[in-house]
């Protein structure tokens, strides 16, 4: 789980021995039940990627919670709803599959997961007809899974789910700006 510069780093600050022991204790390469419960229970992560070059990107990703699912011991998949179009994460994914996600919980029950692993992108799975609003899913196989104190997380709470989150049944709400003069003439037609 360490590189080199991890480790002179490590070796600098006199942590070594630290890290060893809570990639011990707390690294996983299979979701647990309870690494399940705690991502269902959010309505956001970050997804981070790097180009084949290795120049990085972050995402934010959000849904309804549940919007990510542990399909598997070692499978996390997530729906890709409509956005800007420019694919920034998922065009990195199919040039460099390693990723990494992170998932916050605020409020009353601050908590992180880390999920490093790849990632691929699938069109046409079946599944996605059980995801509304999903255009593509993101398939993630996990190489290490691990907790992080939750002790830097501010106290913040969510005061109510973003009016564009895909829901069943329901048309979806175009953000205005596919409106806007500059780019109205070029939006695509929305896939799902």
């Amino acid at each position: 789980m360490f590189h080199e510069g991890n480790r002179q780093l490590q070796d600098a600050f006199g942590s070594r021995a630290l890290a060893d022991r809570l990639e011990e204790k707390l690294r996983r390469d299979r979701f647990t039940e309870g690494d399940a419960a705690f991502i269902a229970t959010l309505p956001f992560f970050f997804l981070a990627t790097a180009d084949a070059e290795g120049r990085p990107d972050c995402s934010f990703k959000g849904g309804a919670p549940g919007f990510v699912r542990i399909a598997a011991p070692d499978l996390l998949v997530f729906p890709d709803y409509d956005g800007n179009g420019m694919f920034k994460s998922l065009g990195n994914i199919a040039a460099n599959p390693h990723v990494g996600l992170l998932f916050i919980a605020m409020g009353d029950k601050p908590g992180r997961l880390r999920v490093n692993g790849r990632a691929e992108v699938v069109r046409d799975d079946p599944a996605m007809a059980d995801v509304p609003g999903a255009q593509l899913l993101v398939k993630v196989t996990p190489i290490d899974i691990f907790p992080n104190c939750p002790r830097y997380i501010p106290q913040m709470t969510v005061q109510e789910a973003s009016p564009y989150v895909p829901a069943a049944g329901e048309a979806p709400v175009e953000p205005k700006w596919k409106t806007f003069p500059d780019f109205a003439d070029v939006v695509p037609p929305r896939r799902a």
